[in-house]
């Protein structure tokens, strides 16, 4: 399956809620923006910054991953959350390997020390919790709990995890 960056872009951009609904940031410079602000205290330069809208495929495809493993971390996927990964499939233009990678995927999510062994220093590790954490509305003590073990897999000060949920809250 190629290009995991469209799916990623479409699965933020399919969350409810006015997080991105007048953003006119894709998915992936959501996903940086908060990685960056976690870990610095302060937003990305407007000019001559980081470009969050290149990223690796192996590093998009961990996005991926760990969004499905977050919205499947209580144990179902609920209607609104099939809701948002069936908008995005289809936004994306997934071919039918692709579908059937998801699939899978949703029925054997990949685990968090899985992902975090496979995350390369901090930036990155802000990035893909940054990305679990937009793939789902933690309402559920599993969701919680989720994104608490990945916070600490990944080696985050708990600082930064504080500012990407105020972030995301704003």
């Amino acid at each position: 399956m190629a290009d995991s960056g469209r799916i990623v872009d479409a699965l933020v951009r399919a969350r409810r809620g006015g997080l991105t609904a007048g953003a006119a940031l894709s998915g992936l410079a959501l996903i940086g923006g908060l990685a960056y602000r976690a870990l610095r205290g302060t937003a990305p330069p407007e000019t001559g910054g980081p470009d969050f809208t290149r990223v690796a495929e192996d590093e998009a495809r961990l996005m991926l991953r760990v969004m499905v493993a977050a919205t499947t971390a209580d144990g179902m996927v609920d209607a609104a959350e099939r809701k948002r990964l069936d908008a995005a499939v289809a936004e994306a233009g997934l071919d039918t390997d692709g579908r059937s990678w998801l699939e899978r995927e949703l029925a054997n999510p990949a685990d968090i020390d899985e992902i975090a062994e496979r995350v390369s220093g901090p930036d990155a590790a802000a990035r893909i919790f940054a990305a679990a954490r937009l793939a789902i509305d933690p309402d559920t003590l599993q969701e919680r709990q989720f994104l608490k073990m990945l916070a600490e897999a990944l080696d985050l000060p708990p600082g930064a995890t504080e500012r990407v949920e105020r972030d995301i809250a704003a």
